[in-house]
């Protein structure tokens, strides 16, 4: 039997990619009882007129006055869930196979899963964007997390959100608008805790677009590390190790400020250079490239602002001061 599914895409100022995001989807919705839901943030670009004038009736715009990707799929689960039986989130900056929500539904079947998450791989075009997606592709980058390498299929705590069942995505009370970032790795978490199943599967991945400037990059990564202490400090949590790491890094760079008391508070820092330099290497050796040495840096700066958010996010909440949603996320 096939399942009916609610397809939701959270937008904000996405003109450049969501009629092509549109259109990959629609064979699927034709062969499929399915709604896509464009859930958009305000955008100013464009994008809204040109979801309002496509055609297609299995295509509706509703408006997300919160902005945040987490409150764009609550929206939608609240306004269609009824009708459907599985949730497929897709990210308007991403680029995704032609058999991709077949796939999803297909492993759900085969492995009874509440959640399948997929892979990622970061595709660059022009210097820096391409610099930052081999240097998010690479371990140096993204620390070996099971979603970000050559997947093999098995059940894990996290991944890139793709599908869900929307019975156990209301059972957990769906995502937490509290996250601007990290809200998938927040519900994974409740999501387990209820005994629900994540499979990562092997057969399908999302081509995702990173940022295009350093400047962006940093951004998006201390919103990163913000959210991850949200989460730490919500669930009375721990950090894993590689994550435990960037959390010590800050503090290390942050000892170079008393170099004129002692050479030796340089060390940190010097050994931060002499491994994104390292790093560097790797990564030009895996691309092909000497302008890969450079991703290394790229790398290196995602850990410091990942590394600082984090501590900016616990020493605010340490003062007592309200959560804050640092940034749009859609």
């Amino acid at each position: 039997m096939t399942s009916r599914v609610l397809i939701v895409i959270p937008t904000l100022n996405e003109a450049l990619h969501i009629d092509c995001v549109l259109d990959g989807l629609m064979p699927f919705v034709r062969r499929h009882p399915a709604r896509i839901v464009v859930a958009d943030g305000g955008s100013t670009d464009g994008t809204r007129e040109l979801v309002a004038a496509r055609p297609e009736p299995e295509i509706v715009l509703i408006d997300n006055p919160r902005r945040l990707q987490s409150a764009a799929v609550n929206l939608a689960v609240e306004q269609f869930g009824d009708e459907a039986e599985m949730l497929i989130r897709i990210d308007a900056h991403s680029a995704y196979p032609d058999d991709y929500c077949d796939v999803l539904l297909a492993e759900a079947q085969a492995t009874g899963a509440e959640s399948v998450v997929v892979g990622m791989k970061a595709v660059g075009s022009g210097f820096w964007q391409s610099l930052i997606a081999a240097a998010q592709n690479s371990r140096v980058g993204n620390g070996g997390s099971a979603h970000r390498v050559a997947p093999v299929g098995r059940f894990v705590d996290h991944g890139h959100h793709a599908l869900m069942r929307i019975d156990a995505f209301r059972r957990v009370g769906g995502y937490d608008e509290s996250f601007s970032h990290n809200e998938d790795a927040e519900l994974d978490l409740r999501l387990r805790r209820e005994g629900f199943r994540i499979w990562l599967t092997p057969r399908t991945r999302v081509n995702y677009f990173p940022r295009r400037s350093i400047r962006a990059l940093v951004k998006q990564y201390f919103a990163f590390g913000m959210g991850r202490a949200r989460n730490i400090l919500k669930h009375r949590s721990r950090p894993g190790l590689r994550q435990a790491v960037l959390v010590a890094l800050t503090p290390a760079l942050a000892l170079s400020l008393l170099f004129p008391l002692h050479w030796a508070f340089t060390i940190p820092l010097l050994l931060w250079t002499a491994g994104c330099l390292i790093g560097g290497v790797m990564i030009a050796r895996e691309i092909g490239s000497p302008g890969g040495i450079l991703s290394g840096f790229a790398a290196g700066a995602m850990h410091v602002a990942w590394s600082a958010g984090f501590w900016v996010h616990l020493f605010r909440h340490i003062l007592g001061e309200p959560g804050q949603t640092e940034e749009a996320a859609a």
